[in-house]
């Protein structure tokens, strides 16, 4: 391949945020300016009806492979459970995203979170350097301290005393480091295309922002919960991301009216922390899109962006939150200059400063993931559906400002950077047979081209669901299966179950077959490998 028609192959940039809600950003509706994401918006195309897999690990293994996460050994997080649940580390019977364009000339990057890893601590096969990215900086953990995170990482190389530096946080030294093998790939490689996978940890919990960041978000949600899911739902509507057919799902019912709620101000502080979190990444994503610019490959880079999971529902009352967060990741007890961090929603202290420890809860996942149900963990709407933004001027330039209304979900990644990249995923791994791509190329359907429906699935903690055209069937752990008609009710309102018992066992049934070919463990199997080896993980 000549050095030309190495240049004229499209760049790849990857976007992912962590545990943000569907409506959050301005092109969706949200009150959190993001200029830069919004100039993509303009630019590229939206869809509205694109799905994720109601959890971080399982997101992020299904976004690398193209398969589902059961498949590829992530079905629930990055816990080792094998030999009878799932081993946690991903799978070396796969090839990663990164692997198949390395393997057609890519220079491949990483930047951010990767939380796809048993072991952190020490370099092995599941490690985003021997799955495929040439340099990589960012954490191996699922989340934790903007101002100390732990398994800080570059290359391979443990580096989390680089943090101590004064003004050092996370989310910046993503984008920077994000710019900076940008830079250095003009100097190293300026005729190869690159994959840049630039996966932050914002805006998860714990809720660290910088004081600049909260100001500019004073008294803006002020007017509370209920007055503001009214006013995305307009925002909505009049954009064309949700029909004016579908109603605005209740108020979750634990949450109290916010006329009702105590401690109203610290309340909307909370939420203002958690705004500038995304604005701070938002922040970021403008400087990696300027360094493309300066190096004249915005035009031909195909970018696309998106959350990992609906938005997170978690509380942390100050009795329990060491337990909680530390099921799942060490707590930081002391911030940098001393201080004693104060773990736990505590009434009254503001979040944001290093000092603190807390999440934005129930009440404001319901605003982030209006119109729709639930939160991260579960397939009901506000579980799964993200925003997705596809911005490519040189392919995509006829469809630009538009929306893409065609049902899709992660597996189909994958498929479509390989399409664009031109290159062919393998038959083979390390000798091995692997299995195709579950999913399929968006390309057609970014292009406004009629795309064929297929069935869509999901599973995670026995949260299940299947979708075929405009129907859904969907149930929580435990509970009866549910039947929504998607197309006239995708806020998941009106259960037509009753009325509709044999497509419920048609639909029972390719979900069945689909578990069993993908190798969802079922949940009462896990509870048990919890229960036997004294895991004391919360059913959340």
């Amino acid at each position: 391949m000549t050095n030309a028609d190495q240049r004229a192959r499209p760049d790849v940039l990857l976007i992912l945020a962590d545990d943000m809600g569907f409506s959050d950003i301005a092109s969706y509706g949200g009150e959190v300016r993001t200029p830069a994401l919004d100039r993509l918006a303009e630019g590229g195309v939206r869809m509205t009806q694109f799905y994720n897999t109601a959890r971080c690990s399982p997101s992020r293994a299904s976004l690398m492979t193209g398969l589902h996460p059961h498949q590829v050994g992530i079905g629930i997080l990055n816990f080792d459970d094998s030999p009878d649940g799932y081993p946690g580390n991903l799978s070396e019977d796969c090839a990663t995203v990164a692997e198949v364009l390395g393997d057609a000339g890519y220079a491949t990057y990483l930047s951010g979170k990767w939380h796809l890893a048993v072991d952190m601590d020490n370099p092995n096969s599941a490690w985003p350097t021997r799955r495929g990215f040439d340099r990589f900086f960012g954490t191996l953990e699922g989340a934790g301290s903007f101002y100390q995170p732990r398994t800080l990482v570059r290359g391979e190389q443990n580096i989390e005393h680089e943090a101590t530096a004064e003004g050092w946080f996370y989310t910046d030294a993503i984008s920077d480091s994000a710019v900076e093998f940008l830079r250095e790939h003009e100097d190293e490689r300026p005729d190869d295309p690159f994959f840049m996978f630039l996966s932050y940890t914002a805006p998860h919990w714990p809720l660290h922002a910088a004081e600049e960041d909260i100001a500019t978000y004073a008294n803006r949600f002020d007017e509370g919960w209920d007055a503001l899911r009214e006013q995305r739902m307009k925002r909505l509507v009049d954009s064309g991301i949700i029909s004016p057919e579908w109603d605005l799902s209740d108020r979750d019912e634990r949450v109290p009216a916010w006329a009702d709620a105590p401690h109203k101000e610290w309340e909307a502080s909370r939420m203002e922390v958690y705004a500038a979190q995304i604005d701070r990444m938002d922040q970021g994503i403008a400087k990696v899109l300027r360094q493309l610019e300066d190096a004249g490959r915005l035009e031909n880079t195909l970018v696309v962006f998106l959350s990992d999971n609906g938005g997170c529902a978690e509380e942390m009352p100050p009795e329990s939150v060491k337990e909680f967060v530390g099921a799942f990741v060490p707590l930081k007890e002391t911030s940098r200059t001393g201080g004693q961090v104060v773990p736990g929603n505590v009434p009254g202290l503001r979040p944001g400063p290093e000092e603190t420890y807390q999440s934005y809860g129930r009440a404001w996942a319901n605003l982030s993931n209006t119109p729709f149900r639930e939160y991260k963990h579960w397939v009901h709407e506000g579980g799964i559906s993200t925003p997705f933004i596809v911005h490519w001027p040189a392919g995509l330039q006829a469809a630009a400002g538009g929306l893409c209304t065609t049902p899709s979900q992660l597996v189909d990644v994958l498929p479509t950077i390989a399409e664009v990249a031109g290159a062919a995923y393998p038959a083979q791994r390390g000798g091995r047979p692997i299995p195709a791509p579950e999913g399929r190329s968006l390309l057609p359907a970014l292009r406004g081209e009629a795309d064929a429906d297929r069935d869509l699935f999901w599973e995670h903690e026995g949260n299940c669901a299947v979708r075929r055209g405009r129907w859904k069937l969907v149930r929580k752990y435990r509970h009866p299966w549910e039947l929504y008609d998607i197309d006239a009710d995708r806020t998941e309102l009106h259960d037509r179950a009753s009325e509709h018992p044999d497509l419920v066992a048609e639909l029972e049934s390719a979900y069945a077959e689909w578990a069993q070919r993908c190798g969802v463990i079922p949940r009462e199997k896990v509870l048990q490998i919890y229960a036997e080896r004294g895991h004391g993980l919360p059913e959340e």
